[in-house]
């Protein structure tokens, strides 16, 4: 857009007026507040391009990974589905990040999600194993989770879970960097980064459906990534959270990145058509001061 409509665009936005998103380019957002969260998105068919090009105005992945941290990768790897089914994070997003954290100096990259249907099959008919298999790093560590190590943890915010059974690796983790698939949830209407945390819980996961999403909202206060990536590159619309059927599914080769857990999912719930204050989640996690659900108050740029 040229200077004319930028500033157009910002005084509709900044008085309320506007009817969608702004979306500025790198340049442009840098005539925006810069006490508004950060959130970069970018559409295109090479998938390990958009992640770098998401990661770039954020600051790069050495902003959210220091030399010999200990970073936790979680994607979404709960189904026994292929990558154009939508049910798990794309392979090849999973992947560049893995290999932007090892560039970036990690003492090890761990990868793993506590699967819904068989973990083995999960791990392969995802693609993800394929993937990480061909990175020879023996920093990274891509395994099925150890149920010895899940440890019963207080959450303290809690107003509707008070104890909760966490991955140790999760919660120790220098950087726990969040990378869920946007797709449709029976239960919560949509799952995005706040639900893909599920994967990081022991115990019977079938309680936390009760009131789930304030339960996830309180998972939030502990659980807290320095980085979510939203793989949009193909979306789930209907039968989810496992899907199955193509015509179910609709490809739009997008990336969504933000610090602001909050602000990821409030972006993300626009793709569907949908706005932030429809999902509970967005809604108990934004009361709870984890993030920004207010779109008029995010600053989001095309990468």
């Amino acid at each position: 857009m040229d200077r004319r409509e930028f500033l157009r665009q910002v005084a509709l936005w900044s008085a309320g007026l506007s009817v969608g998103v702004p979306h500025f380019t790198i340049g442009e957002a840098l005539a925006a507040d810069d006490r508004l969260p950060l959130l970069a998105h970018a559409t295109g068919k090479n998938y390990r391009d958009l992640v770098d090009r998401v990661l770039s105005p954020l600051g790069g992945m050495e902003k959210f990974v220091r030399p010999s941290d200990k970073v936790v990768v979680k994607p979404n790897i709960g189904w026994d589905r292929n990558p154009a089914q939508a049910a798990n994070t794309h392979p090849q997003v999973v992947r560049v990040l893995v290999e932007r954290a090892l560039d970036a100096g990690a003492g090890e990259v761990l990868v793993f999600d506590r699967t819904c249907n068989e973990e083995r099959r999960c791990y392969v008919n995802s693609g993800i194993q394929e993937v990480l298999a061909g990175i020879k790093d023996k920093r990274l560590k891509f395994f099925h989770p150890d149920e010895r190590k899940y440890v019963p943890v207080d959450i303290a915010r809690g107003k509707a879970v008070r104890r909760l059974d966490i991955y140790r690796d999760a919660l120790e983790a220098d950087s726990y960097i969040n990378v869920p698939v946007a797709k449709h949830h029976g239960l919560s209407r949509l799952t995005l980064g706040l639900k893909n945390s599920m994967g990081v819980l022991g115990g019977t996961r079938g309680a936390m459906h009760h009131n789930l999403g304030q339960k996830l909202a309180d998972l939030a206060t502990v659980i807290r990534p320095k980085l979510t990536v939203i793989d949009a590159t193909r979306i789930l619309l209907a039968n989810g959270p496992q899907g199955g059927n193509l015509n179910d599914v609709k490809v739009l080769d997008t990336v969504v990145a933000s610090v602001d857990p909050v602000a990821a999912d409030a972006y993300a719930t626009t793709l569907f058509g949908l706005r932030p204050e429809e999902i509970e989640s967005t809604v108990a996690a934004h009361a709870l001061g984890l993030g920004e659900i207010d779109l008029k108050k995010i600053k989001v740029i095309t990468a």
